[in-house]
């Protein structure tokens, strides 16, 4: 429900991605040469949800009118990607709310929204740097495990390592002719491992 009352507010919104980060240090720089009069957070809410699918933002959607300010610690918690960032701000814009960005001020139409497209495009394309560098890792870790025997960094596989040896587990279970709880005691595995290795037979 929105707000009544014919003076401004100014209003913060707030996001982590993680439940275990806080939205102090973002309270904090907001709070700086600003009066906060109502504060809206969405805590453990990845940004890759678009800003009107999480529950914070979407309350205060409901609530912010014409005339009120809203205060955003960076441009890329107005959104989930270039995009979402410049649709959600229009649609602020539209409404007759002043968006201001720490470090950046107050974002009007015209030039303030090509600015925003331009931040919004440098951030995905930081995005996409990280997840190239991502896969050029793994698939140097791929070329030295076939060239060496083991990755880059060392490890014997690409994965998880392997808890035990399923081949040696079934032998020495049918030379002993033990249990199913005696060979994981032997081998200290979960018994569930060891029925997994001994299905696999």
């Amino acid at each position: 429900m929105n707000h009544l009352g014919p003076s401004m507010s100014h209003i913060a919104y707030y996001r982590v991605s993680t439940t275990d980060q806080s939205i102090e240090a973002q309270r904090a720089a907001l709070a700086q040469g600003h009066r906060i009069d109502r504060e809206f957070k969405d805590e453990g809410v990845s940004g890759a949800v678009l800003a009107a699918d999480r529950p914070g933002f979407s309350a205060l959607l409901d609530y912010i009118r014409e005339g009120d300010v809203l205060h955003v610690y960076a441009v890329d918690r107005l959104g989930r990607d270039a995009i979402d960032v410049q649709s959600t701000i229009r649609a602020l814009l539209a409404k007759g709310v002043t968006v201001e960005i720490r470090g950046l001020g107050q974002i009007a139409k015209g030039v303030g929204e090509l600015i925003i497209a331009v931040l919004a495009q440098v951030a995905d394309m930081e995005r996409q740097r990280i997840r190239e560098r991502t896969a050029t890792g793994r698939e140097l870790a791929r070329a030295t495990l076939a060239a060496t025997g083991k990755t880059h960094r060392g490890k014997e596989s690409l994965g998880r390592p392997a808890i035990g040896n399923a081949e040696a587990v079934r032998a020495w279970r049918t030379e002993h002719s033990a249990s199913i709880r005696q060979t994981a005691e032997h081998f200290k595995l979960s018994e569930s491992t060891v029925k997994r290795y001994c299905s696999t037979a």
